[in-house]
Order: C-alpha cells, then sequence, then structure tokens
C-alpha cells in the first residue's frame, strides 16, 4: 500500500508542477524557480516531488530485503519479487530522467558524461543516445526527457505498483486461506465408533 501511495503523490505532485513547468532549454530552469519559490505551496510541492522520487527507491529497496529475510522464495511470491525489481528500476529511470529538467550546469554535465557512455554500448549506442537527445542537448533533449519522465515512465510506475499491491493482497489471502484450512482440519472432531445394538441392551443377541 505504502508503494502505491508514493507512486499515486508522486504522479500527482507531478501533474501540479506540469501546469507550471517549461519544457525547453530557455525556459525549464526559470519555471522550475517559479515553481520553488514564487508560487503559493510550490516549494512544498516541488521539495514534496523530489522527497517521493529518493522515498521510492527506498522503499523498493526495503521491500527486497523484506522479502529476502522473510525467505519468501516460493513461485507464488514470483509476481511480487518481479514487480518490486521493476519498481525499483523505474524509480531510478525517473529520477534519472529528471537531473536535465531543472536545466542547471550540474545535471547539464552529468547527461553529458553519461550519454558519452551510452555511445559506447556495441550496435544501439549511437542510436540509444540520439533517441533521448534528439541529436545534442538542447530544447529536444528537455522535450524528450520531460515526455518519458512525465508520461511513459510515469504510466508504467502506477500500472506496477498496482500489480505489486495486488500480488501481495493475494499472498496475504493465501496465507489467510491456508491458515483457517488448517485450523478447521484440525478441530475436526474424530467419528465415534458405532456401538452395536446387541451391546447397547447387555444382551449377547443369541
Amino acid at each position: 500500500m505504502a508503494t502505491l501511495t508514493l507512486t499515486l503523490l508522486g504522479v500527482a505532485s507531478g501533474i501540479l508542477i506540469a501546469f507550471y513547468y517549461d519544457p525547453s532549454a530557455g525556459g525549464a530552469y526559470d519555471s522550475v524557480q517559479n515553481i520553488a519559490n514564487n508560487l503559493p505551496g510550490g516549494s512544498l510541492i516541488y521539495s514534496t516531488h523530489q522527497i517521493i522520487g529518493n522515498g521510492m527507491i527506498i522503499l523498493a529497496l526495503l521491500q527486497i530485503f523484506v522479502l529476502f529475510f522473510s525467505r519468501r522464495f516460493r513461485i507464488s511470491w514470483f509476481a511480487a519479487w518481479v514487480s518490486d525489481f521493476l519498481l525499483l528500476g523505474l524509480a531510478i529511470a525517473l529520477s534519472w530522467t529528471s537531473m536535465i529538467l531543472k536545466w542547471e550546469q550540474l545535471g547539464y554535465w552529468r547527461l553529458k558524461i553519461e550519454l558519452q557512455t551510452i555511445e559506447q554500448l556495441p550496435f544501439v549506442g549511437h542510436f540509444a543516445r540520439d533517441v533521448l537527445t534528439g541529436g545534442s542537448i538542447d530544447t529536444t533533449t528537455v522535450e524528450h526527457f520531460y515526455t518519458i519522465h512525465s508520461y511513459i515512465l510515469s504510466a508504467i510506475a502506477v500500472g506496477i505498483a498496482v500489480l505489486h499491491l495486488g500480488s501481495l493482497l493475494w499472498q496475504e489471502w493465501e496465507q489467510r486461506r491456508t491458515a483457517r484450512m488448517m485450523y478447521e482440519t484440525a478441530h475436526i472432531p474424530e467419528a465415534t465408533p458405532a456401538i452395536p445394538r446387541a451391546a447397547q441392551t447387555g444382551k449377547s443377541g443369541i
């Protein structure tokens, strides 16, 4: 439940930010500063959005540790494991795609360095770089990362969070059903053997 709640809060705060965000190289920085410093409640919403991004990563890691140390290794827990790892990857991807959206020096140079690493990937490196940036790091790059961050990854994260919650609820229901069946089996009264009619009347019947 906490994962889905954080995801929905992140989406909601992101939508509020999107009303005033300008996804362009010339306007991204000024729009972020306007949201954080000038709009009523803007600083709270923007800070909440950033905290939620980090919180999703921490929560996904904690859930992986809980699943591991509680020995949830049965095949029925497969969906919970996969959805948790997917949520962790999505949280990291959301954090990564947000670094250029503020259009600050740190995010710009970090992206530039990491794109050089992406270019080294065999066969798909240059293609992936061009898809992400549109050729060079400019307004097109901000638009691409904004679309990936706000629409694609966010929508997938909501879907995976719902799947993760559903898998956990299913496991809880299965455990309760198994426990109830074990309880009922343990409390079934033993059948009393039938007493012969003659024994009941004290006669031999001969």
